[in-house]
C-alpha cells in the first residue's frame, strides 16, 4: 500500500531535500525515521526538490509498504525517530496510481524578507535580512512590477543558468507583496517553477525596489527570456515551500 505523508520542516540544517552522499538531507532523515519504524529502510518519494537551506510549512512525501500500520499512529511514530526540525503532520493510504509529484496541480512559495536594520536571532537562517530598509515607495514598485509575472510566460530568463530543461513554460496564478509589520512576504502560486525561479523574481523584485531595475520594464525583461536582464538570485534562507495542491488532496496553510 502507499503511504502520503504530509511534512512541515526547517531547511536549515539540511543540503535540501534529496538524498544526496554524505550529507544530511531530509529525504534520507526520513529514511532512517522509516526503517526504525518498520525495520526497513524504504524508498520515498517527495513532491519537490527543495534546495539546501530551503524550508516547507508544507510538504508531500510517499512510501510503499506491505506493513499495516494504522494511519492514525504514523506520525507519533515517525515524529519519535524524527529529529526536531521534521514533523509529519498527518498520513493517510492513497491509491497505488497516485504520484506525489506528477499529480501536483499547484505549488505556492512565501519568500520572506526582514525589512529591518537589526537581526533578530530569532529568525536567523528563516529570513533574508535585506541590506537597505524598503520604504513604501520602494514596496509599491515591487508590488507593480509583481503584476507581470502574473499569466502564461517563458520564464527562461528566470532560470539559473546551465538548467536542462525542455519546456520553459508556466502559468503563475497569483504574485503578491505582503508588508506584515517588519517583514515582506512575497507569495507566488503556479503550476509549475523551474530551478532558482522564485529566488530569482524575488531578486529582481528587490532590484526594482532598489532602482537597478523598472517596473514598468518587468514585462519586457520577461519576455526576452535572458537571465542576464533579470535580478539577482535571492539567499535560500527566505524560501519557503508554503502550500501544494492535488486536487482532493489539497489542504488548506
Amino acid at each position: 500500500m502507499k503511504i502520503l505523508l504530509e511534512l512541515s520542516y526547517i531547511g536549515t540544517n539540511y543540503a535540501g531535500f534529496q538524498v544526496q552522499p554524505n550529507k544530511a538531507t531530509v529525504q534520507s532523515a526520513i529514511q532512517d525515521a522509516l526503517e526504525r519504524v518498520y525495520g526497513e529502510r524504504l524508498p520515498v518519494k517527495g513532491c519537490s526538490r527543495t534546495d539546501s537551506g530551503v524550508h516547507a510549512l508544507q510538504y508531500f512525501a510517499t512510501y510503499d509498504t506491505a506493513r499495516a500500520i494504522p494511519t492514525e499512529r504514523i506520525p507519533l511514530a515517525l515524529n519519535s525517530a524524527l529529529p526536531a526540525d521534521i514533523a509529519v503532520r498527518s498520513a493517510r493510504i492513497v491509491p497505488d496510481s497516485f504520484h506525489v509529484r506528477h499529480d501536483v496541480l499547484r505549488k505556492e512559495y512565501e519568500y520572506r524578507l526582514l525589512n529591518s536594520r537589526i537581526r533578530d536571532p530569532f529568525l536567523e537562517g528563516r529570513v533574508y535580512r535585506i541590506p537597505h530598509i524598503l520604504g513604501e515607495h520602494e514596496i509599491s514598485l515591487m508590488q507593480c512590477a509583481a503584476k507581470a509575472f502574473v499569466g502564461e510566460h517563458d520564464f527562461s530568463g528566470f532560470m539559473s543558468a546551465g538548467s536542462s530543461v525542455a519546456d520553459t513554460v508556466r502559468r503563475v496564478d497569483w504574485l503578491d507583496v505582503i508588508v506584515d509589520d517588519n517583514l515582506i512576504k512575497i507569495r507566488v502560486a503556479a503550476n509549475g517553477f523551474l530551478y532558482n525561479m522564485v529566488r530569482i523574481i524575488v531578486g529582481t523584485l528587490l532590484d526594482t525596489a532598489h532602482g537597478r531595475i523598472a517596473a514598468d520594464d518587468m514585462a519586457a525583461i520577461i519576455a526576452l527570456c535572458d537571465r542576464s536582464r533579470a535580478g539577482f538570485t535571492a539567499p535560500p534562507e527566505g524560501l519557503y515551500l508554503r502550500r501544494v495542491e492535488y486536487g482532493d488532496f489539497a489542504a488548506e496553510q
